[in-house]
């Protein structure tokens, strides 16, 4: 079990560093403008991921799961 514990921030870390950048590698529709409140067609923030952009979008969901997870631990 101490080794579970002694081993638990540095999985933390990787897994912020693998979630940080799996949101940073997504990209919407919606441009900076439309994200303060400028004028944006509001239907292009909505279209379906295919592909690279599904599986990354799954990815980010797993690894975000994950360090919640971990984080839970870490407390008990």
């Amino acid at each position: 079990m101490k080794t579970i514990a002694s081993l638990l921030p540095y999985i933390q870390i990787v897994l912020a560093v693998i979630l940080v950048t799996a949101i940073l590698l997504q990209r919407t529709g919606a441009q900076v403008g439309g994200a303060f409140g400028g004028s944006d067609n509001f239907s292009s923030a909505f279209h379906t991921r295919r592909g690279f952009e599904k599986t990354l979008f799954i990815i980010t969901i797993v690894v975000a799961i994950l360090f919640a997870i971990s984080a839970l631990v870490t407390l008990i």
